[in-house]
């Protein structure tokens, strides 16, 4: 950046010097003999350490157009090289500096000290000092430092930045807290059952570090073709000079050569599209994704919040004989206000609608394998699952109702079988149609694999993975093993990965493309290449309707820049062109190939393809 800003002053100066005030040459020169010594002579050895270890991208073609300007005696020309170099690379360093704002801004989260309590005084100790059974005071509207149980205090939580649901949950007595949680209003104190080292926010930044890691290594476009590009300029410049014996023909064909369509165009035709999404609603994080979406051949979708409208609803109560499906809702609503998983906002949304008050709890735990107990008007309730029901008590199992698709919890009542609760986490309208889009037999984009991978339960994904038509499904996955599938896919071939929770950051970050889709979570979004603010699977096609259309422009600025550069080349060579002619021919291939570059910033007349009208099953 410092030395693109240094050319840019370097040329006006020179432009100043040599029009306005008439300066002899060796007065209107020196900013350009400066510029080409300070920031030049950098980048020229820059890159002849690339071309010694056998590097030829096309930006190895502009520092040999540097060296070839200045033996010309075209140091304006040389200039204005050094100044699409550097700018070049500045764009390339502002692309990949947020991968690191990942790390940053889940740093953000850690506190730097706990109030421990002992002996009735509270003293603060920096997090490493925290042992598993301290008593630690939460103040309000701080982070949690570390995993704990609440000894005392009524409050809530704010846990989305590891669920990805907006809300609050209510804490009391024996509730399990998160690190990482911010505290609400009231004062909390927790016992610590795990170091900070050992917590699950620790262990979200460690895999995250891990993800940043093998995050895979993207070639930019413009090196693929400069690859290509400059040993054949190189080799035409050389044959010309071999038979003709005029070293003259070698200068202009380099002259001619210089790769301005690759280092100008390709940037124009990237910033125009992401000015493009930016209008439509999508963020792009890290400029390269559009050179690689289009590209991608399986897709990976998390479940809530992106397949589905992340709101699931009780749908149905199945009361054992003899039991109040009142009384049972009452129950079970108290119990679930102080849960932080999704189906309890169900239950209260259930028992709100119902119009039930609802009432005390004393007691509260969440057992390993036990689901969520607590004891409300002196009788016990536990919400737990069919599976963890049948290790408890297998007697109970033979009166619970055939197991249908989509989310249910079990219900016990002083150890007794109570009711079934039965959700639905509705599948979005244009979910079936768009899976169905991405199709190969459609032939639209290129998607050859396409599947969920969730840690929800395996019966709720595989119902909402036959109501969306995808046949691929991993379910009841931690984020660790979301990570570990998409590095395996990743090795086979570009994924896309679509999620929308904390615990989808470190799948996004390894994937070949991160899309995170609404504005659940900030650490989501900084771990994403691109966000798409609104809800609605359109705009992820549109995100890959506007990467396809870039690379397309690109190529054609790209491409057909160098098409026409090598014709000059061809004339240079021939003796047709001398170099300050060809300096000239090559300023005009520029313009042609950054006009052309300037479509992809104005919007076509539909970034979408796909109807929600086709409703169509995908096939095998």
């Amino acid at each position: 950046m410092v030395i693109a800003a240094a050319a840019i002053v370097a040329i006006t100066a020179h432009l100043v010097l040599k029009f306005a005030i008439n300066q002899p040459a060796t007065i209107h020169l020196l900013p350009l003999w400066l510029a080409l010594a300070i920031g030049g002579t950098p980048l020229v050895w820059e890159l002849a350490v690339k071309a010694m270890r056998g590097e030829f991208g096309s930006d190895l073609l502009a520092g040999i157009s540097i060296v070839t300007a200045s033996l010309l005696g075209e140091y304006l020309a040389g200039t204005l090289v050094v100044l699409m170099l550097s700018g070049g690379a500045a764009l390339e360093h502002y692309a990949l500096f947020s991968a690191s704002s990942v790390l940053q801004a889940l740093a953000k989260r850690v506190p730097a000290i706990a109030h421990r309590q002992r002996g009735g005084t509270v003293c603060d100790i920096p997090l490493t000092e925290i042992d598993i059974g301290d008593s630690l005071l939460v103040l309000p509207h701080e982070i949690c430092p570390v995993d704990g149980i609440v000894q005392s205090g009524h409050g809530a939580m704010d846990e989305s930045y590891l669920t990805g649901e907006p809300y609050n949950m209510s804490k009391t007595p024996g509730s399990a807290v998160l690190s990482g949680a911010i505290n609400g209003s009231a004062a909390l104190t927790i016992k610590a059952t795990k170091r900070a080292a050992d917590s699950r926010y620790a262990q979200i930044m460690q895999v995250m570090q891990q993800s940043q890691q093998y995050r895979p290594t993207m070639r930019r476009l413009g090196d693929q073709l400069g690859a290509v590009y400059t040993p054949l300029a190189v080799s035409i410049g050389l044959v010309a000079w071999w038979f003709t014996g005029d070293v003259i023909r070698f200068l202009a064909v380099l002259v001619v050569a210089t790769p301005c369509p690759l280092l100008i165009a390709i940037p124009v035709a990237i910033i125009g599209s992401v000015s493009l999404a930016a209008r439509r609603g999508i963020i792009i994080k890290t400029p390269v994704v559009l050179e690689q979406v289009d590209s991608c051949k399986t897709l990976i979708f998390d479940k809530t919040g992106t397949l589905t409208y992340g709101k699931p609803r009780l749908i149905e109560q199945v009361t054992a004989e003899g039991m109040s499906p009142r009384e049972i809702l009452t129950l079970t609503a108290s119990l679930e206000r102080y849960s932080r998983h999704p189906l309890a906002t169900a239950v209260m949304a259930a028992a709100e609608e119902a119009g039930i008050a609802l009432r005390e709890v004393t007691e509260i735990g969440e057992d390993p394998g036990e689901g969520l107990r607590g004891t409300v008007d002196g009788r016990c309730i536990q919400v737990t699952s069919r599976k963890k029901l049948a290790a408890q008590l297998p007697e109970a199992i033979r009166r619970l109702p055939p197991p249908v698709g989509g989310l249910e919890c079990v219900v016990v009542i002083d150890q007794d079988y109570a009711a079934t609760f039965r959700f639905r986490d509705q599948p979005r309208s244009e979910g079936l149609s768009f899976v169905n889009h991405l199709h190969p037999r459609h032939r639209k984009h290129h998607f050859e694999r396409v599947m969920i991978v969730s840690g929800d339960r395996q019966a709720e994904v595989d119902y909402l993975a036959e109501q969306v038509g995808i046949r691929i499904v991993h379910a009841e996955q931690s984020p660790e093993d979301k990570l570990r599938i998409v590095r395996e896919e990743t090795r086979l071939a570009k994924t896309l990965y679509l999620g929308d929770g904390i615990n989808d950051a470190p799948a996004l970050m390894a994937a070949s493309v991160g899309v995170a889709f609404g504005q659940n979570s900030d650490v989501t979004s900084e771990a994403a290449d691109a966000v798409v603010l609104d809800s609605e699977l359109s705009k992820v096609d549109e995100l890959l309707h506007i990467g396809g259309r870039m690379r397309r422009i690109a190529l054609q600025s790209a491409v057909g820049g160098m098409g026409l550069s090598v014709l000059g080349m061809g004339l240079a060579a021939g003796g047709y062109l001398t170099p300050v002619a060809g300096a000239v021919a090559q300023e005009l291939i520029d313009v042609l190939a950054v006009l052309n570059a300037l479509r992809a910033a104005m919007p076509p007349t539909s970034l979408t393809d796909f109807s929600t009208m086709d409703e169509t099953r995908p096939g095998n």
